[in-house]
């Protein structure tokens, strides 16, 4: 944190100055991408710079935004949100960017926010789920949900779905995403009557957990909530069972990576996470999405992350062109008015807060790594999520289809 507050001590008559400034002309949109491309969650780092690559070149191709040509400017943060404050620092002082994406994890979207609102350049992050990002300022903006909302849905799905009772919770208490899942998946189970009956801590990066699955076993609980990232969660997994815990995990999106099956294996089938998408919805967008980018990607399957940053990307582009200016009030109004915008992780319209109304899908992980679509939530603004459930696919169909046919987007519509 000292670093931090260093450096926008030293940059602040520099932000204040350029905040003065009409953003220049030129021939091209420069858009800072500010992502984790090495460090502890690189896999969703690289997944969302692929996804914003992939609609830059779209958009390019088509001639570009209002006849300019999008120039990425993309910067490795390496997991650590000191290295993104200094970064958008950068941004914002040197490179002269007219927007910013960024960042995946919340904390470091929480590091950066100040220094893009001081300098009066949008940003628009494609995952970081913690309401206190866009509390930073009007110039700050995300296009996935926030965790009330998809801690309320994770809550009520172990509720309602699991019937779930007694809960455990393990929590890492020094990462902001986590902690704010845990708020609220805490706060929602215990008013459906539910009962938290144990609680741990861990860190990032622990590979021990015994002590902690030792407590969690002897307080007896039905559903066991990690809200946390794919590396830790495979691992608790996988000495839980070892331990003779057999209940299902649930936890958020931070789950959504290839590498908690392929790590966790056998240990996470029958668990369930909360997701923007899933890369099997049979909508002809998401399918369009998926095999573009398994062309462009040596076949790879995009994962949540990737469909968030794509999103996030044309919606900016989209802003930027309405705007017809690459002033960054002009860019910050045009996004404030984004209304049912039509991206693949569902229809995406930004409320008075600047966070998206947007639906939500529960996943549960089957045999061989496939992610299942088991229930959709309808994103009543950003008051109670609702639950819809749909009967869970047979094996048979969830590698086709592992949903009903209804996707995201048509889904966004709330319910009455």
């Amino acid at each position: 944190m000292k670093r931090i507050f260093l450096g926008l001590t030293i940059v602040a008559s520099m932000l204040m100055s350029f905040a003065c400034q009409p953003a220049g002309g030129g021939d091209k949109v420069k858009i800072g991408v500010f992502m984790s491309m090495t460090g502890d969650t690189a896999n969703f780092g690289i997944s969302s710079v692929n996804g914003i690559k992939m609609a830059a070149d779209e958009v390019n191709a088509a001639g570009g935004i209002n006849g300019k040509q999008i120039d990425l400017i993309i910067q490795d943060d390496r997991s650590d949100a000191s290295e993104a404050a200094t970064i958008v620092t950068k941004f914002v002082t040197q490179d002269g960017v007219h927007a910013i994406l960024g960042e995946v994890a919340s904390s470091r979207s929480i590091a950066a926010a100040p220094i893009a609102q001081n300098a009066k350049i949008p940003m628009l992050t494609p995952s970081s789920t913690n309401p206190e990002v866009t509390k930073k300022g009007d110039y700050i903006f995300r296009s996935c949900f926030i965790d009330p909302v998809q801690g309320a849905a994770i809550a009520q799905f172990a509720a309602r779905t699991l019937n779930a009772k007694r809960a455990g919770i393990m929590v890492d208490r020094k990462n902001d995403y986590s902690t704010g899942l845990e708020k609220f998946i805490s706060q929602t189970f215990t008013k459906l009557g539910g009962q938290i009956v144990v609680t741990q801590s861990y860190q990032a990066g622990d590979q021990d957990f015994n002590a902690q699955l030792t407590s969690v076993k002897g307080a007896n609980p039905e559903v066991i909530f990690v809200p946390g990232y794919y590396g830790d969660v495979a691992l608790i997994a996988k000495q839980a069972r070892d331990k003779g815990i057999t209940v299902p995990f649930v936890g958020g999106d931070g789950w959504d990576a290839k590498q908690l099956y392929d790590i966790g294996g056998k240990a996470v089938v029958g668990s369930f996470f909360s997701n923007h998408y899933s890369p099997y919805d049979t909508d002809p967008q998401v399918q369009k999405f998926v095999n573009d980018y398994k062309a462009r990607y040596s076949n790879a399957i995009p994962d949540a992350l990737a469909a968030t940053a794509y999103d996030a990307a044309r919606i900016m582009f989209d802003a930027i062109k309405r705007a017809n200016s690459l002033d960054g009030k002009a860019i910050r109004d045009a996004l404030a008015a984004t209304k049912d915008f039509p991206g693949v992780t569902g229809k995406v319209t930004f409320n008075e807060n600047r966070d998206a109304v947007k639906p939500i899908v529960m996943i549960e992980v089957k045999d061989g790594g496939i992610y299942s679509v088991r229930e959709r939530v309808v994103v009543e603004g950003a008051a109670m999520p609702v639950l819809t459930s749909t009967p869970a696919p047979s094996a048979s169909e969830s590698s086709a289809s592992p949903a009903s046919s209804t996707s995201p987007a048509a889904s966004a519509s709330p319910t009455k």
